[in-house]
């Protein structure tokens, strides 16, 4: 069986891949467990793709993990998912950082409370350094937040004088966001059977390809992430322009 990495000599492949991970309380359910049973096993299936991911040679993973809507559910649900996060930076992060690899929370950190600032610090000071993979955790994340901070933040600049209005371009625009200086998503994958992207790098995501997969994600594999890849290989990525065969008619 080939991989996508020697795919990846013959034609496209996915930089950066984003993906919304979706299932974990339908998987739970199914098997007559807690929800939280759910986000478990969803942790174990972060740890498998984060690996697989860089091995076969994406540069860039952004995982959503936590919306801003999801301050809706349960408390003890929400509790729940915080220790599971707590636990899985505790044990995973020096292995994350012997392996090169970047961590970058995005999202917004209003409204936190001083220890989870402080777990999110440490993580993205003891990676700092890294350039070998790119890992990005959105949490507390919604793309319409995103952009509105972002417009406050680039409106605060003309306020002090730093910057007049006519500055402002998709360029320096892209600079106010939580994603500065990495380079758009080419695919985002969302698990369980869902066909809508939630708020989801609403800017970033404009020329992304789209794979939906019916696998739950404490069922996605290194097959599916294979899978999905070579859905994005058979696509035509066009950027709004006229694909290559009509191209050479119109020449």
């Amino acid at each position: 069986m080939t991989t996508p990495q020697s795919d990846h000599i013959a034609g496209q492949f996915p930089q950066h891949i984003a993906i919304i991970m979706d299932g974990n309380g339908r998987w739970a359910s199914g098997r007559g467990k807690p929800r939280i049973f759910g986000h478990q096993a969803g942790v174990k299936t972060v740890r498998r793709v984060v690996e697989h991911a860089s091995e076969i040679g994406v540069k860039c993973l952004t995982l959503y993990s936590f919306s801003t809507e999801n301050w809706s559910r349960p408390k003890t649900e929400i509790s729940a998912l915080f220790s599971l996060m707590r636990k899985y930076i505790d044990d995973d992060l020096q292995t994350l950082h012997r392996r090169g690899v970047r961590v970058r929370i995005l999202g917004s950190r209003a409204g936190l409370k001083p220890d989870m600032l402080a777990m999110l610090d440490r993580v993205e000071d003891t990676t700092k350094d890294n350039s070998t993979f790119l890992l990005n955790i959105a949490f507390n994340y919604g793309g319409r937040d995103e952009i509105l901070r972002a417009a406050r933040a680039f409106a605060d600049d003309v306020d002090l004088g730093r910057l007049k209005t006519s500055d402002l371009d998709e360029a320096k625009f892209d600079t106010y966001l939580d994603t500065h200086g990495l380079v758009a998503p080419d695919l985002v994958i969302r698990t369980s059977g869902e066909k809508r992207i939630s708020n989801f790098l609403l800017w970033q995501a404009a020329y992304a390809e789209f794979v939906f997969t019916d696998v739950l994600w404490p069922d996605f594999s290194k097959d599916d992430l294979r899978a999905a890849i070579q859905v994005f290989q058979n696509r035509d990525r066009r950027f709004g322009n006229l694909a290559a065969a009509n191209t050479e008619e119109v020449a």
